[in-house]
């Protein structure tokens, strides 16, 4: 009986040897601010024993947009947490312990968690906050935590390594990749949520002329992507989109005749 070397062993045990976890991830425009930001991390307890500081240095020109230098972050971070988060954060009386019980706790409500945050978009007109910043102090709105959401507000987002999440590739700029990142995790699977993790954020957020035109990119980044479509494999042919009764109806032994004719009718 032939015998084969222990691959899957061998790379498991290089990951636990590398395996950190968090990544304290950064895009940095002003290091006063990022060297605030990690301070209050490393004395809340997130310490180099196991947790990596990785930016990218976006000093005097933004030599990396969000979507883009998050996506390098995703990829490279080796922690089995990576937060991506703004500079101009800092913690408050929460730290890396009531974080692990969070994350922790999260696990037990929702297996399928991808990412977490402090603020998101619940349904139309119900936010969940819980988070300080310019407009208001010590808000918790929105629960009882953790409350699912359909977005994430970028300023502390944790995003769960094992999920191999991105961010699109075909989208650039410096605002709505949390919304992004959450919709990609739900078509993959997973679910997103606002936990109690409080901490101040120094930017009040700002909707300029940039925001606007990414969230219309946006829009019609998943228009195109989740259109109604026919998809021939090389064994069966089914029809997919948002649509109940058009789904059953096309993929019904009358449907399929009905567009194989279509297809043999139209000229190559």
């Amino acid at each position: 009986m032939t015998s084969f070397p222990p691959f899957t062993q061998a790379a498991d045990v290089r990951l636990r040897e590398d395996r950190l976890c968090y990544s304290i991830c950064t895009l940095v425009t002003k290091v006063d601010d990022y060297q605030k930001m990690t301070a209050s991390f490393q004395q809340g307890g997130f310490t180099s024993a196991d947790c990596e500081y990785l930016f990218l240095d976006n000093r005097g020109a933004n030599s990396f947009d969000a979507f883009q230098g998050y996506n390098i972050f995703l990829s490279a971070a080796r922690g089995d947490y990576i937060i991506l988060c703004h500079q101009d954060i800092e913690l408050l009386e929460n730290g890396r312990a009531d974080l692990d019980a969070l994350l922790e706790s999260l696990t037990q409500h929702d297996r399928n968690w991808g990412l977490c945050g402090n603020a998101g978009g619940i349904r139309p007109g119900a936010l969940a906050l819980r988070i300080s910043d310019p407009h208001g102090a010590n808000v918790a709105q929105g629960g009882p935590f953790p409350a699912k959401v359909t977005s994430l507000d970028e300023n502390f987002i944790v995003v769960r390594r094992d999920a191999n999440l991105a961010l699109s590739n075909n989208l650039s700029g410096f605002h709505l990749y949390g919304t992004d990142l959450c919709i990609i995790s739900y078509i993959l699977g997973y679910h997103a949520y606002v936990i109690d993790f409080h901490l101040l954020h120094k930017s009040p957020g700002k909707t300029d002329h940039t925001f606007f035109k990414l969230k219309h990119e946006l829009i019609d980044k998943y228009y195109r992507a989740l259109r109604p479509r026919w998809v021939t494999t090389t064994c069966t042919l089914c029809f997919i989109s948002g649509h109940f009764l058009l789904n059953i109806i096309m993929n019904s032994s009358i449907g399929r005749k009905i567009i194989k004719r279509i297809g043999k009718r139209t000229p190559r």
